[in-house]
Formats: structure tokens, C-alpha cells, sequence
């Protein structure tokens, strides 16, 4: 399993916006092939910046959804929106106590 990471950060004027489209596509990104899991963070300090948590079943699926015309449509209308950099990360989880 692979977990991905990514961290936007967005003009204040543009978050509600970006909620509106996540809102929109939010079902179809979990139910991508290969996707298990998927949640949207919000930073309690600076509240323009997001994360999203995915579980992927492996690179090629995760691969295969960002290839995809599904991920292309969601990156239009992502990236405008955005004041830095996205960053994102690819990991393996060593550990998780509940």
C-alpha cells in the first residue's frame, strides 16, 4: 500500500472555490481503481493551506489515476486556485496504533 501526501496552499479569495470542485469530485478520486482511502485536511493555524491523505493500492494505480482524464479535469480547476507550490509525497506507513 502506498499513501500519498499532498499540501496546497490557496488564495484566501479562492478556498471556497476549491472546497465547491473537491466537493464535486471527491467520490469519483475514492473510487478511482486502486484508491481505498481519501481525506482532506485543513491547517488549524494557516487556513488557506490543505492536505490530502490517499491510500493507494500501489504506484501504477496511483500512476494510472493521475494519467488519468478524471485527474486532468480535477488539476484544471486545482491549479489556478493556488498561491505556492504544491508539494506532494509517495509513502509507506510503518505503523499505525488506533
Amino acid at each position: 500500500m502506498l499513501v500519498r501526501i499532498v499540501k496546497m496552499s490557496f488564495e484566501p479569495s479562492k478556498i471556497q472555490e476549491f472546497l465547491a470542485n473537491f466537493g464535486t469530485v471527491k467520490t469519483k478520486i475514492r473510487n478511482f481503481n486502486g484508491c481505498n482511502f481519501l481525506e482532506l485536511y485543513r491547517d488549524q493555524n494557516n487556513t488557506n493551506i490543505f492536505f490530502t491523505y490517499s491510500y493507494w493500492d500501489s504506484e501504477v494505480d496511483l500512476n494510472n489515476y493521475r494519467h488519468s482524464d478524471l485527474f486532468k479535469g480535477v488539476w484544471a480547476n486545482t491549479k489556478p486556485l493556488f498561491n505556492a507550490k504544491p508539494e506532494a509525497w509517495s509513502v509507506n506507513k510503518l505503523h499505525s496504533l488506533k
